[in-house]
């Protein structure tokens, strides 16, 4: 997992809705190991055909979104059951950031966990996002995380963030690291609390 501050790179239009994690990582592939290449299966249902063969259509197999760092995608992505797994495939694709309208809720708390950013924008400002790259497929996107913003060419996006999430991207946290950070504030306070209330101690 490494921090997220801010990430510059092209972004592969996905105007889909309603991205399931079924979807996402199709169930047969669960129990593949992350060293067998679980970025290989992304969205393996949707990327190919009935005999196995890449649709040409579907933007990741086109060679200028192959190597995309950030998903713009439809409303409700990562939505349906709850498989931590599907934070991993997308990772080990090389995606950091999903920028949607909405997400699924434990989604995003598996996604945080993992160093994977997803980002909310109004539906008018996705819309106009899938738009912008659709049309210029070369384009770059910025995310920074710093001052919550998505700029592309001239355009400017605000997005909101749970603020203790903000935190552990920024600084590669898992929920093990959050609680670790406050240590100085919990033996501050414990020490007070002894000299305050010495009756609640053990007594030897």
């Amino acid at each position: 997992m490494e921090k997220f501050v801010r990430l510059t790179t092209k972004a592969c239009p996905l105007a889909l809705a309603n991205l399931n994690t079924d979807q996402i990582l199709p169930g047969r592939y669960l129990k593949w190991r992350h060293a067998k290449g679980l970025g290989s299966v992304l969205f393996k249902d949707l990327r190919t055909d009935l005999d196995g063969k890449e649709r040409p259509d579907f933007p990741l197999n086109q060679s200028i979104w192959r190597d995309a760092k950030i998903l713009v995608v439809g409303r409700n992505f990562g939505g349906g059951s709850s498989r931590e797994v599907a934070v991993y495939v997308l990772y080990d694709a090389g995606i950091s950031c999903v920028i949607a309208p909405s997400f699924g809720e434990i989604f995003v708390q598996n996604a945080v966990k993992n160093g994977l950013l997803t980002v909310v924008l109004p539906e008018a400002d996705v819309a106009d996002l899938l738009a912008v790259i659709s049309a210029e497929p070369g384009q770059s996107v910025s995310v920074d995380l710093e001052r919550q913003t998505v700029a592309c060419g001239d355009r400017t996006y605000s997005f909101s963030i749970d603020p203790v999430s903000r935190n552990q991207l920024l600084n590669a946290w898992d929920d093990i690291d959050l609680t670790d950070s406050y240590r100085n504030k919990v033996t501050a306070y414990t020490a007070q609390d002894r000299m305050s209330r010495p009756w609640v101690q053990p007594q030897n």
